[in-house]
């Protein structure tokens, strides 16, 4: 299974990203092993995810995701 997902920074602001593994890349965000971004953002939470069967699909719905605004992210976040 892939995903994309969503966390929300302990500033605040949202992450998107995506993994095979959900759980272990959350860790990674909060070991300061996961993006550059959220390293100095720590600790970071899951806010939302989607699964998908292949990597192309969760890439591609990522794509999408990052390109919202803000408010659209909360708002699909908010329907969870």
């Amino acid at each position: 299974m892939n995903y994309t997902y969503i966390v929300q920074c302990s500033d605040g602001s949202l992450y998107t990203g995506w993994t095979n593994d959900l759980e272990k890349r959350i860790r990674a965000h909060n070991d300061g092993k996961g993006a550059k971004y959220t390293k100095s953002r720590r600790p970071v939470s899951l806010a939302y995810y989607e699964g998908f069967r292949t990597k192309e699909e969760a890439m591609r719905r990522e794509w999408e995701i990052k390109h919202m605004s803000r408010e659209e992210k909360v708002k699909m976040i908010e329907t969870l």
